[in-house]
């Protein structure tokens, strides 16, 4: 029998009058059953990079910029929603669909942008990793190696569940960014205002900056992961509507996030007059002055466990595409002998990502440009593929996107892909 939620209800309903009266409504434990692929996979757009972005965001601009959060969040919600829901009413993942719809050659053009653009950012969360334990007086070439082999261990001798439930507890190191915002003591009226009052400014960096929040938040991996780990978690029609919940909670959840620390680096980088920083690790070493060490530990904990987290998901949304793509059995419950390629390809990535991470001087935000330029490609393709095989009455039947929300979604498309492509030609002026 496949754990979901109705399977979950059925098990409840058997249990004694005396112990059902104890709880209020059995959805809300019914939500627990299917708690997870989205949450996981919007905080796991909270990476090292993800983080430093946000940081230089609160140093440069302070709190004018908190207003994006809002509509990015909306965004977000609604391109998670039509992979949850292709997932669940399909059974299969994103990959397996392109390859259906597309063909081959599609597909691989696709996969292959997504291969390199992940491998530079899995290169880059062990860098986060690395810079992190270096807060704390650790080594790299001791952290690095350590973590490694624990997330192998982790996915490779794990089950779905087991590695699903370590996932959620990695996302609770983000309240670090929550009390460190508190910390720097902000002025909460000002806040408020910024974030429901937008306020322009026409000049090329600031616009530049929009889009790559944007560009930050949605991330083509995020859509795969969420995608794969819905069909593999068994969820079907009667779970959508608990998981169209955990694809706003997670997402919610994780654009807060973010949007703490944006206010905790305006507070005290932009208020002591920094504007620049080149690594989440530089913010957290800046916030002493204001915030206090305790801060600073605070901000090192939760960039050691974003690392972690966007570790171990990069690397198996990544196997999850390929091997769909390409028609290889996958799958968390797999053994390197039922699933050789799928596990094999995230062994290939952790190894590449920790032995390149422990080379001296890694050009960090150069590797950064190059795969979000990648990304910034794939994303408006993958965005129309999404809208496209999710309006499709003979894949999805009658859940298929109705008017109002294909409209909705095509705007998002529309407006997100022309805010990547030119950020695109930004990074590509800027390094030249």
């Amino acid at each position: 029998m496949q754990f979901s939620a109705k399977n979950y209800a059925r098990r409840f309903v058997r249990l004694p009058a005396r112990i059902r009266r104890n709880f209020a409504n059995y959805r809300f434990f019914a939500y627990f059953a299917v708690l997870g692929p989205g949450i996981i996979a919007a905080n796991a757009g909270n990476d090292a990079s993800g983080i430093a972005t946000y940081s230089t965001v609160g140093a440069g601009y302070g709190y004018t910029l908190l207003w994006v959060f809002l509509p990015m969040m909306v965004s977000l919600i609604v391109v998670q929603e039509m992979c949850v829901r292709m997932g669940v009413i399909t059974g299969q993942g994103l990959a397996d669909l392109i390859r259906e719809q597309f063909g081959v050659r599609w597909t691989a053009l696709v996969m292959s942008a997504l291969l390199i653009a992940n491998t530079g950012v899995i290169i880059s969360e062990f860098v986060g990793i690395a810079q992190a334990s270096e807060l704390f007086g650790i080594p790299r070439f001791f952290t690095i190696p350590l973590t490694a082999g624990l997330i192998w261990w982790l996915v490779v001798k794990g089950t779905q569940k087991r590695i699903e439930q370590v996932f959620l507890a990695m996302s609770l190191v983000f309240f670090g960014y929550v009390i460190s915002a508190f910390l720097a003591k902000p002025d909460w009226s000002t806040v408020a205002g910024e974030l429901v009052e937008p306020s322009f400014l026409f000049d090329t960096a600031y616009l530049f900056t929009v889009m790559a929040l944007i560009g930050t938040t949605i991330t083509p991996f995020m859509q795969v992961f969420v995608q794969s780990s819905v069909v593999e978690k068994g969820l079907d029609v009667e779970d959508l509507s608990l998981a169209r919940a955990d694809v706003i909670v997670g997402t919610t959840f994780a654009c807060l996030i973010a949007a703490f620390i944006v206010i905790s680096t305006a507070a005290t980088l932009h208020q002591q007059g920094i504007y620049e920083i080149d690594s989440a690790a530089t913010a957290a070493e800046s916030l002493v002055p204001v915030a206090g060490t305790y801060a600073k530990y605070l901000f090192g904990i939760g960039l050691f466990g974003a690392a972690m987290l966007a570790m171990g998901v990069l690397p198996l949304a990544t196997a999850y595409s390929i091997s769909e793509a390409l028609g290889f059995e996958k799958g968390l419950s797999r053994s390197f002998r039922e699933a050789p390629i799928f596990l094999g390809i995230f062994t290939t990535l952790i190894i590449i990502g920790g032995c390149v991470a422990l080379l001296p001087n890694i050009p960090q935000i150069k590797l950064l440009l190059v795969t979000q330029t990648i990304n910034g490609v794939l994303l408006p393709f993958l965005l129309v593929t999404i809208v496209l095989l999710s309006s499709n009455k003979e894949i999805m039947g009658e859940y298929a996107n109705h008017l109002f929300f294909k409209i909705f979604a095509w705007t998002i498309t529309i407006v997100v892909s022309l805010l990547s492509l030119m950020l695109i030609g930004k990074t590509i002026v800027d390094m030249f």
